[in-house]
């Protein structure tokens, strides 16, 4: 037999979890910050001199128009203000796009204010990954929302696949492969496979919760009223010339995803840490200012994109 001795500890039992919960220098996170506001400034002072510099010419052109009293032959992006609108092909897989993202946004926001506030604990390690996944869940009455009302504006009328199609492309995808990676696990009788029991627990949660609330979600949108377009669409659509090979879609989407990343990259080391090499993860009012300038960085990157395509 053995015997132990307790002795009184002069820390408090709430901070005993501190020395566990040290993640190192703060200036690292601080220094994240700046470095992110220092990339939306940039981009907003980009947006803002390309919005000068077409409202300038505009008005110029304008005003030479009331001089002369002549109407001059529209030219640069507004050529295409009648094509915008334009239904694309897939129109489908677009909606289920937005939708999609609208949920993996709101789940974000959501689990990220329930850690601010304390309800997650990180001594709790499985407590953010199981909010997250009910999060997702619920959350799919957005994704259904929002791809409903961007497909009706898209003129839509295959309801139904566009339903199947938000419930179980995206998530399916990412539940296909966490299966086949598990099954590798398994293979290797490594102690951290996901058990039978919680992958059938995930499909129910899929099939029971996640399924149903979508089509809540998209006939809901269905009902919804749409605002009337600005602009009315062209009966003929406008023949798009050639671009040169840097504003090729694959190019663009691949340097305009420079600049968000680098946004977040000192951040998203800290949660890789966490995720691999099992630390703790606690600063999320660091995470959630960090989300927000991801968020404004990739609307303006798609802004000036856009623009320099047209």
């Amino acid at each position: 037999t053995s015997e132990g001795v307790g002795e009184p500890s002069p820390i408090a039992g709430g901070s005993r979890w501190d020395l566990y919960l040290y993640m190192g220098d703060d200036q690292v996170h601080w220094f994240s910050i700046l470095n992110s506001l220092v990339i939306v400034l940039l981009l907003s002072g980009i947006v803002a001199m390309i919005m000068v510099r077409t409202l300038r010419r505009d008005l110029a052109e304008y005003n030479s128009v009331e001089e002369k009293e002549e109407l001059l032959e529209e030219s640069g992006w507004k050529l295409v203000h009648a094509d915008v609108l334009r239904p694309p092909p897939l129109a489908a897989w677009l909606a289920t796009t937005i939708g999609t993202g609208m949920q993996v946004l709101c789940m974000s926001f959501i689990s990220i204010a329930c850690a601010m506030l304390g309800f997650l604990s990180p001594a709790n390690r499985g407590s953010m990954l199981t909010v997250s996944l009910l999060l997702f869940a619920l959350m799919g009455v957005a994704a259904g929302y929002c791809a409903a009302l961007a497909y009706k504006a898209f003129k839509g009328a295959q309801w139904k696949s566009l339903t199947l199609l938000t419930a179980f492309l995206f998530p399916g995808i990412v539940l296909g492969v966490m299966f086949v990676l598990n099954f590798f696990i398994w293979g290797q009788h490594s102690s951290g496979a996901v058990p039978f029991g919680t992958m059938f627990a995930v499909l129910c949660i899929w099939f029971l919760i996640s399924f149903p609330l979508v089509w809540v979600g998209v006939w809901l949108g269905y009902r919804g009223t749409l605002k009337d377009p600005p602009v009315k669409t062209n009966m003929v659509p406008r023949v798009i010339p050639s671009q040169a090979w840097y504003l090729h879609p694959l190019f663009t989407m691949l340097i305009g995803g420079i600049l968000p990343f680098g946004a977040v990259f000192i951040e998203l080391y800290f949660i890789m840490s966490s995720i691999w090499l099992q630390r703790f993860y606690y600063v999320f009012g660091f995470l959630a200012l960090v989300l927000l300038i991801l968020i404004i960085t990739c609307a303006e990157m798609a802004i000036v994109l856009c623009y320099f395509q047209l």
